[in-house]
Parts: structure tokens; C-alpha cells; sequence
């Protein structure tokens, strides 16, 4: 999503989620990336909790136990925020370019792959399912986005993923169409001011 003065302060707790899936809205915490400059919203720990918890994968009441644990625990809380940014990136090189870059494919690899090694099988009312213990485990919080992007990656959904076309806009978003003609992560923003600077440029030209 371009952004005005406005919307360059929104946070992670009041942006758009516009991806279709939760590790494209993961992705989406920074934009920017084509020119610059990068526009982050994924300023600390704090943020990769929220967005776990926007994106609904997060429970709020683990998100309030994670919290805790990382203002006990201030290092580690920045390590796992760097991690958070080294996965965001990896994930949206290898849904935006046309060519999986090893390092990354790799590094989606080891975050999904302790994802799902932490994932336990329970029965519920309704059957079984697979869920994440509720823990200290400041990585948690990425758990299911490397799941989610892990998941994408290797379904048929993944060719319904798409860059916007705004220019340094650079959201990816899951493309449900019927006809994959989606072009914008908003229309009513990205949109709307594609349209405007075509009109302008139509109006200088005549």
C-alpha cells in the first residue's frame, strides 16, 4: 500500500490487512521495499505479537503470556524480532520473484520446520486437530506464519499470489478472483491513486 503522511503512522495494530492469508499480512508490516525508502512497521517484539494476534493465529490471552515473557527477557525479545524480520523478507522474495533464492527457501524451511516440530495433536470436542502448546517460547509468535507461509507456498494457491501494482507499494495478496484480474492490495487506496496519476498525466498531455 503507498502511503501518504497520514498512513505512515499507522502501526502494525491499526494497518490494513488486505494479504488473504496470514503470512502475506506478515509481509505486508513493511512496504517500500522497491525504491525505498522501506517503510517498517515491524518496529520490536511487541509488533510480531500483534500481528500473530490480527491475523488470528495468536489467541490473546498467549499473547499477553508472550509479552510477559519478553519484557523478562529483553535479548532474547530481540532476537526473536530479528528473526521475524529475516522470515518476513525470505517470504516475500520467494512469493515476489520469479526465482526461489536458496538462502531463503532454506531459511522459510528451518522456521517452518521448528513450527511444526512444536506442534502437538489433541482431541477436541469436534475431532482432532493440530495446535501449538501454550508457552514462554518467545518464537511462538512466528510459528504459524512460517506455517502459513510454508503451507502457501506449496499448495496450488501460491500462483494466486500477487505483488501490487502500485509503484514501491510492493503487498502481496492472495488473489481470489474469478478471473485473477485483482491488480491493487486496495483499490480504494493503491487503486484509486493509480487512477488519479493516469488522469493527471492524460490531463498534461492534451
Amino acid at each position: 500500500m503507498v502511503m501518504n503522511t497520514q498512513e505512515e503512522q499507522t502501526t502494525v495494530a491499526t494497518m490494513d490487512l488486505d494479504g488473504g492469508a496470514p503470512c502475506l499480512d506478515f509481509v505486508n508490516t513493511a512496504s517500500g521495499r522497491s525504491t525505498g525508502p522501506l517503510r517498517e512497521r515491524l518496529r520490536g517484539y511487541e509488533d510480531v505479537v500483534t500481528i500473530a494476534e490480527r491475523v488470528g493465529v495468536l489467541e490473546p490471552s498467549e499473547g499477553r503470556r508472550l509479552r510477559k515473557a519478553a519484557a523478562a527477557a529483553p535479548p532474547e525479545a530481540a532476537a526473536v524480532h530479528r528473526r521475524a524480520v529475516a522470515l518476513r523478507e525470505a517470504i516475500f522474495r520467494l512469493f515476489a520473484q520469479d526465482e526461489a533464492a536458496g538462502e531463503d527457501l532454506a531459511l522459510l524451511a528451518g522456521e517452518a520446520g521448528e513450527a511444526l516440530a512444536a506442534r502437538r495433536l489433541e482431541g477436541t470436542a469436534e475431532g482432532y486437530r493440530f495446535t501449538w502448546p501454550y508457552t514462554d517460547d518467545l518464537a511462538r509468535a512466528l510459528w504459524p506464519l512460517a506455517a502459513s507461509a510454508a503451507e502457501l507456498l506449496t499448495s496450488e494457491e501460491h500462483r494466486r499470489v500477487k505483488e501490487c501494482a502500485a509503484d514501491n507499494c510492493n503487498w502481496l495478496f492472495l488473489d481470489v478472483s474469478r478471473n485473477r484480474s485483482r491488480r491493487w492490495c486496495d483499490m480504494a487506496v493503491c487503486g484509486n491513486r493509480a487512477k488519479a496519476r493516469r488522469f493527471s498525466a492524460r490531463q498534461r498531455g492534451a
